[in-house]
């Protein structure tokens, strides 16, 4: 596989459209994120997790042997969206990488063919930011979940909620070819699965939110499969698995096994042949299928080995081809030995600093290496592996602070480690699972939290590894939730000095640095990284700007955000409280809630929008907003307290007392001191 991605590149820039044109049909790709190939009931599983997509696979034809080219959300919907590699395409983890504009893409390729093109997505994994909405006249990224970015949750909303709106739009653009692209992210930890399916599921919660995912793609299929829609084609399948501790992996991202690696895959509708199917197939096969359906011809511009890249599956006889893949994310945010491999044979191949090798139909657990016993077929395929693929490979945009912070999911840590000329069997990801783990609990006792156990078990990952620049943000983020302010600045300036810091982390320094009045060395250190252009970083920067008392420059660089980005809710959010801090009482209500209208949970925005209608004498809108602020966020106890205060004064005494008597008992007597004693006064007047 020596073949350069221009050349890919080329076979999809050389594709036109075909010269009759006939009716085509409607195109439905649906993506379920983190679904193993043995959760679905058409794959073999018993407990009725899937019944909806059971009768979609018995209509149409299942792939009984189908690999992603990736473990993580990013590139894999990439790779299914271009049908080019990631080292071919240039995506090669979920935070750093944006998808070039000179790459086409499903939907870029169809729209040119007059197709009214809409994408549904249910994370901010798949955020426009990171490219993939390019050819869609709608692309709907809202999320409704997680969007405090002081969590470890990766913001999402529940795929009823994606369906919903995916399913109001297909409707509206009936009577013209449709496709439409609709992502449920509800698989992905934490698995959190409604009712009834929580009940059901009581055992195994990820089973539940697969159960629940199926669920809500009734109303989507259900009328195609009752023959109430016209037939299309419709696809699907998954990003990547989930370990659920195979391999000692509690999630995915790390180990390219099976558990991770093969993902179901489904096609429906016209010219499916009906059926199980055991060949090889791979996600980089359903761009020239979806290309086929839409009767989209492909032009001599096929490169001269056209084995390397994916094949119809709407084909009697897809040719057997290997199939790349990696796993890359440990090495970008931690440091660790990258992994690449090939699918060859029926055989994997893993190559790292201890290289192994699977015959997949004898042992599909993976648990018999065969790399000393068969070092030839090893040596061939580990030659075979694309020079383009090697490391390290170019981050094509930095990750922000942001970004990083949305993306502190179970499986999704985001830091940046710098690359390395070697890697030994001591940075083999095989040798660091316990380290995996570690850094896992750290991050589920955050999200409990057990600020205690977070912080112990932050300090033991720092210990294990103090040249990675992720333990060092997981302990300074531990820290600064559990109050401990002068210690986590202790920590992110060690990191600083010794070079084991993020961007990320240095953007935390100098916020936090502005928030407890070093405004002059949290300027220093933002100003740099806001030069590059991030918006993250420049967000930053305007935030201890404003903490300065600089208003005048922190509201002229929040426009240059909202100017590149009207979206930016951060930027908003912002621009809310410059404008409080200015006492402009009507344009802070609007940056506000303009903020939480784009972004609906974000507390530090409704405590704001709050404080401007207050001020513009609409008190009952007011607690309102702070009512918002602290649901989202319990401990925002500026909010807490202005709600307590505020709802007190309009009669509202049963919210009072509540608000009261969580702002006691809770706020740090450090900072709010006096405060905590005003309101034991008020609770003890209330009736």
């Amino acid at each position: 596989m020596k073949k350069s991605g221009l050349a890919a590149l080329a076979f999809l820039l050389g594709c036109r459209l075909a010269a009759a044109a006939p009716a085509r049909p409607d195109i439905l790709l649906i993506t379920i994120d983190t679904l193993r190939a043995d959760a679905p009931g058409f794959m073999g599983n018993r407990r009725g997790t899937t019944p909806v997509l059971d009768r979609l696979a018995a209509q149409g034809r299942v792939f009984t042997d189908t690999h992603a080219h990736n473990v993580v959300t990013l590139p894999s919907h990439t790779n299914i969206l271009t049908g080019l590699y990631p080292y071919q395409h240039g995506v090669r983890d979920n935070s750093g990488f944006r998808l070039p504009p000179s790459v086409p893409t499903l939907a870029t390729v169809l729209r040119g063919a007059g197709y009214a093109t809409g994408a549904f997505v249910g994370s901010f994994s798949l955020d426009s930011q990171f490219g993939l909405n390019r050819g869609f006249q709608v692309y709907d990224d809202r999320s409704t979940l997680g969007a405090d970015t002081q969590e470890f949750v990766l913001p999402e909303r529940r795929g009823n909620e994606v369906v919903a709106a995916a399913l109001a739009w297909w409707r509206q653009q009936k009577g013209k070819p449709r496709f439409l692209w609709v992502h449920l992210f509800d698989p992905h930890a934490p698995y959190d699965p409604p009712e009834p399916f929580a009940a059901r599921f009581k055992d195994n919660p990820y089973l539940g939110e697969v159960a629940a995912a199926d669920s809500f793609l009734a109303p989507l299929l259900d009328p195609l499969l009752g023959g109430k829609e016209p037939p299309c084609l419709v696809v699907v399948t998954a990003d990547h698995g989930e370990g659920l501790g195979d391999h000692g992996e509690l999630t995915h991202g790390l180990f390219t096994y099976e558990a991770t690696l093969k993902v179901p895959l489904v096609l429906w509708g016209p010219g499916v042949m009906p059926g199980r199917d055991a060949r090889p197939a791979r996600h980089v096969d359903i761009f020239p299928t979806v290309l086929q359906a839409a009767r989209i011809a492909e032009t001599a511009a096929m490169p001269a080995s056209p084995e390397h890249f994916g094949a119809s599956l709407l084909k009697a006889a897809p040719r057997a081809s290997d199939s790349y893949f990696e796993s890359l994310s440990a090495t970008l945010n931690r440091g660790w030995a990258p992994l690449r491999g090939l699918l060859r044979g029926g055989r994997k191949f893993i190559a790292l600093p201890l290289p192994e090798e699977y015959d997949l139909p004898r042992d599909p657990g993976e648990e018999r290496n065969l790399v000393d016993s068969d070092r030839a077929a090893a040596r061939a395929a580990f030659a075979a592996l694309p020079q383009e693929s090697a490391w390290p490979p170019p981050r094509t945009a930095a990750p922000g602070a942001e970004e990083e912070a949305k993306l502190r999911s179970l499986g999704y840590v985001s830091s940046a480690a710098p690359p390395r000329k070697s890697y030994g069997p001591e940075d083999d990801p095989k040798k660091l699972i316990h380290l995996d783990t570690q850094i896992h609990q750290v991050i589920e006792r955050y999200g409990q939290h057990r600020l205690d156990d977070a912080v112990r078990l932050a300090r033991e990952v720092v210990a294990a590894r103090p040249s990675m620049p992720l333990g060092q943000s997981l302990l300074a983020q531990a820290l600064l939730e559990s109050g401990q302010t002068a210690e986590a600045l202790d920590v992110m300036r060690q990191a600083q000095a010794r070079k084991a810091a993020s961007d990320s982390l240095l953007r935390q320094l100098g916020l936090t640095l502005a928030e407890t009045g070093k405004t002059a060395e949290a300027l220093d250190i933002l100003r740099p990284l806001a030069a590059t252009g991030d918006p993250q970083s420049m967000n930053a920067l305007a935030a201890a700007l404003s903490e300065a008392g600089q208003q005048k420059d922190a509201w002229e660089l929040v426009q240059k955000i909202l100017k590149t980005d009207p979206d930016d809710a951060k930027a908003c959010e912002l621009l809310g409280l410059i404008e409080l801090r200015l006492s402009h009482w009507e344009p802070a209500r609007a940056a506000s809630a303009r903020s939480v209208a784009l972004q609906r949970q974000r507390p530090l925005a409704w405590n704001n929008l709050g404080v401007a209608l207050y001020q513009l004498g609409r008190r009952e809108d007011a607690v309102d907003a702070w009512q918002q602020a602290v649901t989202y966020k319990p401990d925002l106890w500026d909010a807490l307290w202005n709600l307590g205060l505020k709802a007190a004064e309009i009669g509202r005494t049963r919210q009072a007392r509540k608000a009261l008597d969580l702002f006691a008992a809770g706020a740090p007597p450090a900072r709010y001191g006096d405060d905590i004693k005003k309101a034991r006064e008020i609770l003890g007047r209330l009736p």
